[in-house]
């Protein structure tokens, strides 16, 4: 009984390493026709991939200031973020998340939204995977057409086309800044009309991404 026990785990897990490094390989050259959070979104999902050639780069900073300033270095996991918010989150009030945009990304084409050790623990095997195999332009390229932008709205190209009717290819500090901060809480942000802190926010990023192209905080993607 212990000995089919064993070989039974063992060709699970055998099977699971497989199957997700055949998808994360697949997703390497193939955009992800949809995921998990679009399939099961009520409102239905709008989306449009656009290359990471073709996303201003001004977008790419707005999320490295916004989500991952550490992007380029880090190597998926962004363990002094993670410590940081596990001891704010105990002190209880507004739940803040340590999550790096490969986290982020890995969760998004991947898995479910929602918590869990179990959901966590697949989260940093394909971040561990995606960093592998991927690397950080395509991470940043997929990211940015998975993230949810609004409401039924994923990727940036829809998210552009739809507050500011235009494309993401080229889009203002602020424009950009604006679709940033609006990533962590889609359906309850305002893009076009932000108020108080949220405003203060986005004008805040807006003036980090002259930064992070002066910093070489995205000289992981351009060079």
């Amino acid at each position: 009984m212990a000995l089919r026990l064993a070989i039974f785990i063992a060709k699970f897990i055998l099977w699971f390493v497989g199957i997700s490094l055949a998808l994360v390989l697949l997703f390497k050259f193939v955009p992800p026709p949809a995921t998990a959070t679009m399939l099961l979104d009520e409102n239905g999902y709008t989306k449009e991939w656009r290359p990471l050639s073709g996303i201003d780069r001004n977008m790419v900073g707005a999320v490295i200031a916004a989500e991952d300033g550490k992007f380029c270095t880090h190597d998926g996991f962004d363990r002094e973020a993670i410590e940081q918010a596990m001891r704010e989150n105990a002190k209880g009030g507004r739940i803040r998340g340590g999550s790096t945009i490969s986290q982020q990304t890995a969760k998004n084409v991947f898995l479910w939204q929602g918590g869990g050790f179990f959901r966590k623990g697949l989260e940093a095997w394909f971040t561990f995977l995606i960093e592998l195999l991927w690397g950080k332009e395509r991470i940043m390229e997929v990211y940015l057409n998975v993230a949810e932008t609004g409401i039924g709205t994923y990727g940036v190209e829809a998210g552009a086309q739809r507050y500011f009717q235009q494309s993401a290819a080229s889009l203002s500090p602020i424009q950009a800044a604006r679709i940033a901060v609006n990533l962590p809480l889609p359906k309850k942000r305002s893009v076009l009309n932000p108020q108080g802190w949220l405003r203060r926010h986005g004008n805040s990023v807006a003036a980090q991404v002259s930064i992070v192209r002066r910093d070489g905080l995205d000289s992981c993607i351009y060079g």
